[in-house]
């Protein structure tokens, strides 16, 4: 996929994975929608990318993907200023234990709702270009975290969501559908933690000695991008930058 003149939405884009995705997208040559319900963040980081990349480029909103009113709104802003829509990133997330509700409304129920409006809006099927989503999901996906059942929970199912929705989505409306599952990385989201969540990543980093930077998040989510081929695609990225994928291929449906 070429990205000059694609339009792309990126959740949770005011700081770390997120604004690195935006700008790695902007870099080469499309416009990004930045969504994040942190609003100073937010307009800080849409300055700045809008002095290197231009303003006509960039747009922030203000959004909880928690609240499917505030997103569908964000989306429709996102077309009606840039009156197209390529690439939906799912990145929003949060690591809690405690509100646990609030980190599976966040990190799996606002992933489904932003893929559900992609389609909606990209889908070939309903007149639209097609384009490609992509998930962040996490290794946590694959490998239970100790300390972290609730968010080992909602990473299972973004990665069970991405998989099962590749199956036909591309068939039925154009659209490929890939997951980011990166080790732990060094963002906010992991430097702000208290109490228990503090000590979940405190053992974490002790054990794996090394932490992945958001701008090696950013050049996965290109890669998934602009490989036409990846569809279904799960790429695992681990703390010592070793990158394996799992494929459509072997993402098999299960039978009733």
């Amino acid at each position: 996929m070429e990205l000059k003149g694609k339009v792309a939405l990126v959740t949770g884009a005011a700081l770390g994975i997120g604004k690195a995705i935006a700008e790695i997208l902007l870099k080469n040559g499309a416009k990004v929608s930045l969504l994040d319900c942190n609003q100073p963040e937010g307009e800080a980081a849409a300055a700045a990318l809008g002095q290197l990349y231009g303003p006509e480029n960039v747009l922030f909103l203000h959004c909880d993907v928690t609240s499917g009113r505030q997103l569908e709104e964000c989306f429709s802003k996102t077309l009606e200023t840039f009156q197209r829509l390529d690439i939906v990133c799912n990145n929003a997330g949060i690591f809690d234990e405690r509100n646990w509700e609030k980190c599976v409304s966040i990190n799996l129920v606002g992933m489904i709702r932003g893929s559900k409006l992609a389609l909606q809006h990209m889908s070939k099927e309903k007149g639209a270009a097609g384009g490609v989503i992509v998930n962040v999901a996490s290794l946590a996906g694959y490998y239970p975290m100790e300390g972290g059942p609730v968010y080992t929970a909602t990473k299972y199912g973004v990665v069970g969501y991405t998989k099962a929705l590749s199956l036909d989505c591309m068939k039925n409306h154009g659209v490929r559908v890939n997951a980011l599952c990166p080790s732990i990385v060094d963002t906010q989201l992991v430097r702000s933690q208290e109490g228990d969540g503090r000590k979940v990543m405190d053992n974490l980093i002790e054990k794996l000695g090394t932490l992945l930077m958001p701008a090696q998040i950013a050049e996965g989510l290109l890669e998934l991008v602009l490989d036409q081929s990846r569809n279904g695609a799960m790429m695992k990225m681990f703390h010592d930058g070793r990158i394996e994928y799992e494929d459509q291929a072997e993402v098999q449906p299960a039978e009733a």
